[in-house]
């Protein structure tokens, strides 16, 4: 996609959640709520959202492995600190994927390809947790909660992740995929999402590595879940833990837009819209996304020390390995 029609998108759907949250909240109330901030809810969330980043830093480590790329645990947790620094303002969690890709491929020249097909194929697995606790929220929800259409489409993503999961490792599949070659050729995609399938499809023969990776990250998707429920209790809502195993499935899902500048807006849209359907008012509810950016960019500071410690040691501001 050309850099004026992703700016233009991002600009689209960033003014649109913008309206939205003027129209619902009134700011000075939302001040009001945020100036009573139980801090001790929100050092909760943080904590929560910090040290999940060394099973992730492990789980890293397992992929890169697998593949005969030796990288040390230290090393691959401070990557992941930057990639957040980096997420604050490049499109979402994406752009701190692209941040570990060319890091890692710098320290291992010559293997980029398998080092992008690691990193992309952990954030499918990341997708895929997310899409079960969505299958399980569902199961939650249905008949208890309501929250409108939000249910079905926790739903639709369920069913798009097995058809995906279908057309990544499955064999007989393969074949089907040559009909498409033109069409990717013409758009001049052929190249790169060929080197990402075949570089998944590699692992179809690795089914304990990648049972133990989904396991992981499955149980690391449950408690980041709570960040969110942390967040929302230091700003006085007194909803069960088990409405955001509803909600943060499709929350998590909705980050990974590319067309927003680190969730901006989008962020606190999604949680004056859910936590609306369930009776909770326009003011805290935006106040408990607010204060989930913050724990955001609380967990990108140890990235930004990082770099700049890094920036100050090398002349220039050149980073080199660590």
């Amino acid at each position: 996609m050309s850099r004026p029609v992703r700016v233009a998108a991002t600009l689209l759907v960033t003014g649109l959640c913008v309206a939205y949250l003027l129209w619902k909240i009134d700011v000075g109330e939302t001040a009001d709520v945020l100036a009573a901030t139980e801090l001790g809810w929100f050092a909760l969330s943080v904590a929560i959202m910090s040290l999940t980043v060394l099973p992730m830093a492990l789980r890293w480590q397992w992929l890169l492995r697998s593949e005969a790329i030796r990288e040390r645990f230290g090393w691959l947790t401070r990557a992941y600190f930057v990639s957040y620094t980096a997420g604050q303002v490049l499109p979402t969690s994406i752009g701190g994927d692209a941040v570990r890709i060319v890091e890692t491929a710098r320290r291992h020249p010559g293997r980029s390809g398998p080092i992008a097909a690691i990193v992309l194929l952990e954030r499918a697995l990341g997708g895929a947790a997310t899409v079960l606790l969505g299958a399980v929220g569902f199961a939650l929800a249905l008949g208890r909660y309501d929250v409108g259409a939000y249910l079905w489409i926790e739903l639709l993503f369920v069913a798009g992740t097995v058809v995906l999961a279908t057309v990544f490792f499955s064999r007989r599949i393969r074949p089907l995929l040559v009909r498409v070659r033109p069409l990717l050729r013409m758009l001049k995609l052929e190249r790169p999402l060929r080197a990402f399938y075949d570089g998944v499809h590699a692992f179809r023969t690795r089914g304990r590595l990648l049972l133990a990776v989904f396991a992981l990250t499955l149980a690391l998707q449950a408690v980041r879940v709570l960040a969110i429920w942390a967040s929302a209790k230091a700003v006085d809502i007194d909803l069960s833990a088990r409405v955001y195993y509803v909600m943060g499935p499709l929350f998590f899902l909705v980050l990974l837009v590319p067309f927003t500048l680190n969730g901006f807006a989008v962020r606190e849209a999604f949680f004056v819209s859910f936590l609306g359907n369930l009776g909770v008012e326009a003011d805290a509810a935006f106040a408990a996304g607010f204060l989930f950016f913050l724990v955001t960019v609380a967990l990108a500071l140890p990235g930004g020390v990082v770099l700049l410690k890094e920036g100050l040691r090398v002349p220039g501001g050149v980073r080199g390995g660590v």
